[in-house]
């Protein structure tokens, strides 16, 4: 559709009721949409079928279009009457042989008695015969092109308001609301993350952005939502314990309040301010003790007792004098995935891009076409298998980088040694053909290979290097690294293993260390975590040879 318009440039609201009428497969197939785009643009000079229907053709260009041209075609050259001709496009429309030859004849008879040359009028009724079978109805096309009209000037005029608007008529679609979310994204309108003191039940704009509806996130109904709007109308919530002590438990249970934390809805309830792997960690350890204290303010509450220390509401944890486990960013991740269905603060591929764009440069969205086989990676969104008519089973992945999004295919051979990894959200560098799409023009991509992260390491020639300077190497520096290495070493064919190098510093000099053959180790991201927990996160990369 987008396509179409781009072809077409409709100037009026009779170009937009035509776009509705046009994109069906009838038009499309029969020629209908080329000969009305070269006859608006003056490519092609505009004929009709008999001069007495200009009237009627005019504002589609002399291209019969919609089911009520046939009812007016009919009336104006064979004097049909509205009913007869009512009558006609419901015979054409089922396609009636019998009843047809009777219109035919009363057709052919009313546009002699108009003076209409037989067999013009004979070719005339053919086309209309032969295109009421994929007519559509103008009012229909009216309704939809005014709907659409509408809607593209409040998503032009008042983007955020139009986006909020829309995302809260699907929330209940995830698959729906990703989509959304994405081309808001697009348009350069931020969505920020739910938030128990700012959302509503559904999406908001705010300033321009947009803010995330509670009743989009997964494990939260319409009731907990409800209970928190209406409490937070008394003030703000101050924190976890606030929270719990204030709103109805029984209503927002540990699942609720879980869903909340995972989702990013009580970032700001958190008294850590260290990035939000630590947030959101902090309020997860302390959700069943937030819970409880607020159960015992209740019980006290209603036996009338008082805490000479002010209850648990006036004794804040006291966190600095214990250890908060942080989450790890996937671990993160993960949770807004499952709880808004889509990845809000952050994106898996963030950990491999640095990585990746060594000997993968070009981005998703800066994809063009040329010749010979080109490299991407990206992350799968999505992923549709099937079987061909011979019965060789065929993907289309979607694969998505932040910058782009680029559907691609995969077929036979390919496919056969390669669909175990098509996995949804798994990260993927593919090798293929980029080619423009017949119908839409836009870039696609025809796998020629398939590559997991560990396998690109792998044939990229990767090599695992470990920093190290004189102040941090000490006698046990070896042990700690063979320990390590030794769960990931390759035993066998080596040359399944990438090299180990120890890029060593002190005050005088600077060199590297290889560690041989027979500590060629598998590539496993498993391996960089425990590597980086031992050696620290900035000490352990992926280098590639030039």
């Amino acid at each position: 559709m987008k396509d179409l318009i781009r072809r077409l440039l409709p100037e009026n609201i009779n170009d937009v009721i035509a776009l509705v009428a046009l994109f069906r497969p009838g038009p499309l197939q029969s020629g209908a949409v080329e000969d009305y785009i070269s006859r608006k643009h003056g490519r092609t000079p505009v004929n009709y079928p008999h001069p007495q229907l200009k009237s009627v053709l005019s504002t589609t260009y002399g291209v019969m279009l919609y089911q009520e041209d046939v009812m007016s075609v009919s009336q104006e050259l064979a004097g049909f009457s509205l009913g007869q001709a009512d009558l006609l496009r419901k015979a054409m429309g089922k396609k009636n042989p019998e009843e047809m030859a009777k219109m035919r004849a009363t057709f052919l008879d009313g546009a002699a008695a108009n003076e209409v040359d037989p067999n013009v009028a004979n070719d005339i009724f053919d086309q209309m015969e032969k295109f009421a079978g994929y007519a559509f109805n103008k009012a229909h096309s009216a309704a939809y092109a005014m709907l659409s009209f509408q809607t593209a000037w409040l998503k032009t005029h008042y983007p955020a308001e139009f986006m909020a608007a829309v995302l809260s008529a699907d929330m209940q679609n995830i698959d729906k609301v990703v989509t959304l979310v994405d081309e808001a994204s697009r348009m350069g309108i931020h969505v920020n993350s739910p938030d128990v003191n700012q959302s509503e039940f559904k999406f908001k704009a705010v300033d321009g952005s947009i803010v995330y509806g509670l009743g989009a996130v997964r494990g939260i109904g319409q009731g907990p939502v409800e209970a928190i709007t209406n409490e937070r109308s008394k003030g703000d919530f101050v924190d976890l314990q606030d929270f719990c002590n204030r709103v109805d438990l029984r209503r927002a249970n540990k699942k609720v309040i879980e869903a909340l934390v995972r989702s990013g809805s009580m970032d700001r309830l958190a008294s850590s301010r260290s990035g939000l792997d630590q947030v959101r960690g902090e309020l997860l350890s302390r959700i069943q003790e937030s819970m409880q204290g607020a159960e015992q303010s209740a019980r006290d509450r209603s036996l009338g007792m008082h805490d000479m220390f002010g209850g648990v509401e006036a004794r804040p944890i006291d966190l600095k004098s214990r250890d908060v486990q942080a989450m790890d960013k996937r671990t993160r991740l993960e949770g807004e995935k499952e709880t808004l269905g889509l990845y809000l603060t952050g994106h898996p591929i963030d950990d491999y891009i640095d990585e990746i764009r060594t000997f993968c440069p070009t981005k998703i969205g800066q994809l063009r076409e040329r010749q010979g086989t080109q490299i991407i990676a990206g992350l799968v969104v999505s992923n549709r298998s099937r079987r061909s008519k011979r019965g060789d089973g065929m993907a289309f992945v979607v694969l998505d980088d932040q910058s782009g999004r680029v559907e691609v295919s995969v077929f036979g051979d390919t496919y056969a040694e390669h669909h175990s990894k098509l996995t949804k959200d798994a990260v993927l560098i593919v090798e293929g053909l980029a080619q423009p799409d017949e119908y839409s023009g836009d870039l696609k991509i025809r796998a020629v290979t398939v590559y997991t992260v560990e396998e690109a390491r792998r044939r990229f020639r990767g090599r695992i290097e470990i920093s190290t300077c004189d102040r941090e190497i000490d006698g046990d520096f070896p042990i700690r690294l063979r320990e390590k290495l030794e769960v990931y070493r390759v035993q066998h064919d080596s040359s399944q293993g990438c090299e180990v190098t120890i890029a060593y510093r002190n005050d005088e000099a600077t060199g590297r260390v290889v560690l041989g053959e027979d500590w060629r180790v598998q590539p496993t991201d498993q391996l960089l975590a425990s590597l980086r927990d031992e050696f620290g996160v900035s000490a352990v990369c992926f280098r590639y040879s030039a």
